[in-house]
């Protein structure tokens, strides 16, 4: 496995040995301790163009944890971009000055060209630098997968025979088609919940179809949440929408709450990628099974884990 430098861009880049080797190291970091020497002395550049919370400051705080210092903006206001300078540009000039690159961006398939920039560096005879996506419009995001995924290993013991249940908006939901992904690299059952406006798309039905995932689709959380192993909720995501009528079709269509929880298995783990809006109820949170917020918390040893890998400090 050759992690220095390799570009986190898609899970479907990842194959399950080298996601179990992230999670072995990042559980050794959460149980040891982090060693602030493994990126003494280098740089994370981390790029958001769209809102981000947990993302943003997992990122921060695994790079600080591990030796490295961050330069960043959060939102393009006091930044070139208001000028008119391109994603291109600005890569290639933050480039200069990170050793790594974590980016958020809204359009699709940004992620894959800031890679294809660092890339071309090589032949320039500059170093590459390993671009990390913080989650690229409605297409994918990575690095929450990985969280995802440790934190189902964590709670569950194991991921192969697992029953997951994934609910709301499943069209948008960058996280919903990398977690998809991902699954498939396991034996794994996955059951969809959501309107039809809102169902998974059929690029990820078909990717699943052809690696003989076994998945269901369905309208109803009633329908699959008492066997399910883990709950996936997501939020009716208002700023992909469109058209905003749209939006007020389905918002508030699907809620979980204390009493919903007691039709679960005592075993289940109730996750979310959050921010959440009003799809989990407050009275839910001290739920034995309510696991959203350490969840949160695994973003940490997964995300310092992976960048000491891409940046070599670790093999």
């Amino acid at each position: 496995m050759e992690f220095m430098n390799k570009d986190v861009v898609s899970i479907k880049d990842f194959s399950r040995p080298e996601l179990e080797k992230i999670f072995e190291i990042a559980e050794k970091m959460e149980m040891n301790g982090y060693d602030r020497s493994l990126l003494e002395g280098k740089k994370v550049g981390l790029l958001f163009y769209e809102p981000s919370t947990r993302t943003r400051l997992s990122f921060d705080t695994a790079a600080q944890s591990l030796g490295a210092r961050t330069i960043w903006f959060a939102g393009v206001e006091g930044t070139s971009v208001m000028k008119g300078e391109t994603l291109k540009d600005t890569i290639e000039t933050v480039a200069n000055y990170a050793d790594a690159i974590v980016m958020r961006h809204p359009f699709d398939g940004s992620a894959r060209w800031a890679a294809e920039i660092t890339t071309r560096r090589v032949s320039r005879g500059e170093s590459k630098v390993p671009i990390i996506s913080g989650g690229d419009g409605k297409n994918e995001h990575p690095t929450q997968t990985m969280l995802d995924l440790y934190s189902m290993m964590r709670t569950q013991g194991k991921i192969d025979g697992l029953e997951i249940l994934m609910v709301g908006d499943l069209k948008y939901g960058r996280t919903v088609h990398s977690l998809s992904y991902a699954l498939s690299m396991f034996d794994c059952r996955i059951s969809f919940v959501a309107p039809d406006m809102l169902q998974v798309p059929e690029h990820v039905t078909s990717f699943l179809r052809s690696k003989g995932v076994s998945f269901t689709k369905s309208a109803k959380i009633e329908d699959a949440i008492g066997r399910a192993d883990i709950v996936y909720m997501t939020r009716i995501q208002k700023e992909r929408f469109p058209d905003e009528n749209e939006y007020n079709k389905v918002k508030g269509l699907y809620r979980i709450d204390r009493k919903m929880l007691q039709m679960a298995k005592p075993t289940m783990k109730l996750m979310h990628p959050l921010p959440r809006v009003d799809e989990i109820a407050i009275d839910a949170d001290d739920d034995i099974r309510s696991y959203y917020f350490k969840q949160a918390g695994n973003g940490v040893p997964v995300r310092a884990a992976l960048l000491s890998l891409v940046m070599g400090a670790v093999a």
